[in-house]
């Protein structure tokens, strides 16, 4: 038994579980994983067993739980610094911090608009009011951290950080909704979708076979 247990949600929809597990696997340590279905009569009361907010994710270790997706990233950063969740540099750790909390805190529009759903494709949906402006917000943000942090890699601060996990799950909306992004956003966005932890995940998405009708605009809800 692993001495970290993270709990989650369907891997195809939950975009919190995806911030937290990337994290998670950056440590480099082993951990189990539970998965509590989403939308079955017993979700909620399973959830509450592992969480006391009643929402997921949360990590267990060993007589500690932490939930919140941010606090359970911020505990990992903080356990295991040699991982280098945040960036070395002061300036740069600033930043990213501001970055990932901006995230965790904003752009409502593209998260009710636009739920995340890994293995469906809606090209052209989910265009409510201020999805635009948070599309503009989130590509301006990838688009200066690069600029101004990003030398030394691929991502918003070079290496793997915090700050792309919590922008994982947006591409991923992209991905599915076909917002065009262009320049040196799309080549961030293909480089975290290529990270062989996020491909890790998108495939087990795709496996899990686990439909919620609630996230699926295919559904009749009539």
């Amino acid at each position: 038994m692993a001495e970290l247990t993270l709990i989650i949600a369907n891997r195809n929809y939950s975009s919190w579980s995806l911030r937290a597990w990337l994290a998670t696997q950056a440590t480099g340590v082993d951990f189990d994983e539970v998965l509590v279905p989403l939308g079955r009569p017993e979700t909620a009361d399973e959830i509450l067993r592992w969480s006391p907010s009643g929402r997921v994710p949360a990590l267990r270790h060993g007589d500690l739980t932490i939930w919140d997706s941010l606090a359970v990233c911020e505990y990992l950063a903080e356990r295991f610094p040699e991982a280098g969740l945040w960036p070395a540099d002061r300036s740069a750790r600033a930043v990213a911090r501001s970055v990932a909390a901006e995230m965790h805190s904003s752009f409502m529009a593209v998260r009710g608009n636009m739920p995340m759903n890994i293995r469906a494709s809606y090209p052209g949906a989910g265009r409510g009011p201020g999805v635009d402006e948070d599309v503009q917000r989130i590509t301006t943000v990838w688009e200066t951290c690069r600029r101004e942090h990003g030398s030394d890699g691929d991502l918003l601060f070079g290496s793997f950080t915090i700050a792309d996990a919590f922008f994982a799950p947006v591409i991923s909306r992209f991905k599915t909704y076909g917002v065009k992004v262009e320049g040196v956003a799309r080549d961030y966005m293909d480089a975290v979708w290529a990270l062989p932890a996020v491909r890790d995940w998108v495939e087990k998405a795709h496996a899990e076979g686990m439909r919620v009708d609630r996230y699926e605009l295919d559904s009749d809800q009539s």
